[in-house]
């Protein structure tokens, strides 16, 4: 079974999210809502993959996605977000992101995305 966390700055967004995860037999180990949250549960728990939203106040997920591939650098981050433009595509690749999910998202096509990035498959859904 697959382990994850899931941060974004939205409560609801995190409840709803991992309820449906949860059906779809992925193991939600961790919940957080800021970059920093999201690097303390990686440390902790260790998951197979984490879901980051990209745009969050104070700690951003790009200050997550940094400081989780500082510590482990095949880690397995998959970015969350709704921001198309070209400097938050160079920066998540910069900083070595497994996948990204583009929202709007089909929640059907991000557990296709978890699956494959558990798999070692780097992906990036298109909006």
């Amino acid at each position: 079974m697959i382990k994850v966390v899931v941060v974004d700055d939205d409560i609801d967004t995190v409840e709803v999210f991992c309820e449906y995860l949860e059906i779809k037999d992925i193991t939600v180990v961790g919940r957080g809502h800021n970059g920093k949250k999201a690097i303390e549960l990686y440390e902790t728990l260790r998951p197979d993959i984490v879901l980051l939203d990209v745009m969050m106040p104070e700690y951003d997920g790009f200050y997550g996605l940094e400081h989780i591939k500082k510590i482990n650098p095949d880690a397995k981050v998959i970015m969350v977000t709704a921001d198309l433009t070209y400097d938050t595509e160079k920066k998540l690749k910069e900083f070595n992101a497994s996948a990204v999910i583009y929202k709007p998202y089909e929640i059907d096509s991000v557990i296709e995305t978890i699956h494959k990035v558990n798999n070692n498959k780097i992906v990036t859904i298109p909006q």
